[in-house]
């Protein structure tokens, strides 16, 4: 029998409903991988050992009788710790919060318990997700499996290594500036930050209605497995969408013929390594062969005006964390946190409107956009994962580059969806993200999209990481 650990969610599904493996040992594969492999990423900081196999052992009688709940029915998930889950620590990554065990699971784990999959670990984040990597003060640095001297992105990091490594097929991770789509590209995986609202979240974020819950997969496949779960309504989310009856696994089947795409390599003036614009030019190349119209075109709203007006909405957030708790203890954040939170006191609130205005203004530019363009292709991160521990690459002339990832957040701003999909390794092994976007509710298509391109563009794993 293959790996169990390494195999798809869609894949362990076929396996147990033929009776060829059992969601027990498949749990008791990823635990004894986790136990050998953790150590090495620190990607899941709380495993959940007899709760998830005695999850397992319920799933494994259902599927014998033929009653299985869902087709991730016993398949294994790990959740972000800024997600809630009933009985795990609120930890936020950060030293200062209580660590009380959550009465309630956010709505996304919810939905996957009532699909029946085992809800096992929490995985590592920076704290409160504040940044593009993962590390935190409270947790240590999280690892790239492909390479674990390198970073794995954030601030859904140790989600992306996590289901890389094969500790777990699915990942629920969070997306309030890229923070699925960059650790999915960093990690040669499949997230998406489907259109804000499709996925109900609880309790709100800091950072508002940049926020989204996404899930976190190796295939376009397992993420549409898993959105068929995790979409359904709920109460708590005061901005939820309407319910959508799509079955998602059923709507990324089809062809992308007759699709008109616009091809983005740069948003703004900022570099771009030269590997990732190889790859992701070549990979806009192939859908042209998938048969779609692919023109290269400009952005269409200015980047500094874009970047300011997320910069603004994004540490005019952080900055109530410096009300939250109490001036004595400040010291105990991540320096980068504190200095952000700092950073977003000296706004104005004229600077926060003006902010508000200008977003308006990008969606409507995006909006009209898409109303040409069937899709968006651009590369998901301008650089390849960069040393573990650091906050920021070194750029051209060996200054920080703080402008390496310009191409997720326009779409927090704007609640378009946006996916990545792995497009090839570098020269040095390491996975580069194509990101796919469209209009608003056409996440359905976005999937298709990086499931068309994927099969024509297969990313083989190896088992990581690879032991030297």
């Amino acid at each position: 029998m293959s790996d169990l650990t390494q195999l798809t969610a869609a894949e362990l599904s076929k396996l147990y409903r033929k009776g060829k493996a059992s969601p027990v040992e498949t749990m008791k594969a990823v635990l004894a991988r986790t136990s050998r492999v953790n150590s090495e990423i620190n990607a899941l900081c709380h495993v959940d050992i007899e709760p998830s196999l005695k999850a397992a052992r319920e799933s494994e009688r259902r599927w014998q009788k033929g009653k299985p709940l869902s087709p991730i029915d016993g398949v294994p998930v790990s959740i972000k710790e800024l997600v809630r889950v009933k009985g795990w620590p609120a930890s936020m990554g950060s030293k200062l919060t209580d660590k009380a065990p959550a009465d309630a699971d956010a709505p996304a784990v919810a939905r996957l318990r009532e699909a029946g999959a085992i809800v096992f670990a929490q995985s590592t984040s920076s704290e409160y997700g504040h940044k593009g990597v993962t590390d935190s003060p409270l947790h240590g640095i999280t690892r790239n499996p492909w390479n674990t001297e390198r970073t794995p992105g954030g601030s859904s990091g140790g989600a992306g290594a996590a289901v890389a490594a094969g500790l777990g097929p699915l990942a629920i991770g969070t997306d309030g500036g890229g923070s699925v789509r960059i650790p999915s590209s960093f990690n040669g995986l499949v997230g998406i930050k489907a259109t804000f609202g499709r996925v109900p979240a609880w309790p709100p974020s800091m950072t508002g209605d940049l926020s989204n819950t996404g899930p976190m997969c190796r295939t376009a496949l397992d993420c549409a497995l898993m959105l068929n779960a995790i979409s359904q309504p709920d109460a708590r989310d005061a901005y939820g969408l309407p319910e959508d009856d799509a079955d998602y696994a059923k709507k990324i089947d089809g062809k992308l013929k007759k699709l008109k795409v616009g091809f983005v390599l740069r948003f703004g003036d900022h570099p771009v390594d030269i590997e990732v614009a190889a790859l992701v030019t070549k990979a806009a190349k192939q859908f042209e062969k998938l048969g779609c119209k692919v023109e290269e075109v400009e952005a269409p709203f200015p980047y500094p005006e874009a970047g300011r007006a997320f910069v603004i909405h994004w540490l005019a957030a952080l900055q109530r964390l410096l009300q939250l708790f109490p001036e004595s203890r400040h010291n105990e954040f991540d320096p980068n946190l504190l200095a952000s939170a700092k950073a977003g006191l000296r706004y104005s609130l004229q600077d926060v409107v003006n902010a508000q205005v200008t977003r308006r203004e990008l969606s409507i530019a995006w909006n009209l956009f898409f109303d040409k363009y069937d899709l968006l292709l651009s590369p998901t991160v301008a650089v390849q994962p960069f040393e573990a521990g650091k906050n920021l690459p070194e750029g051209p002339e060996g200054k920080a580059n703080i402008l390496w990832s310009p191409y997720t957040s326009q779409f927090n701003l704007s609640r378009h969806p946006a996916a990545s999909v792995p497009c090839g390794l570098s020269r040095q092994g390491l996975p580069i993200g194509l990101q796919i976007a469209s209009g608003h509710y056409k996440d359905a298509l976005v999937l298709r999209a990086a499931a068309r391109y994927a099969e024509t563009n297969p990313l083989k794993f190896p088992a990581l990481p690879e032991t030297k």
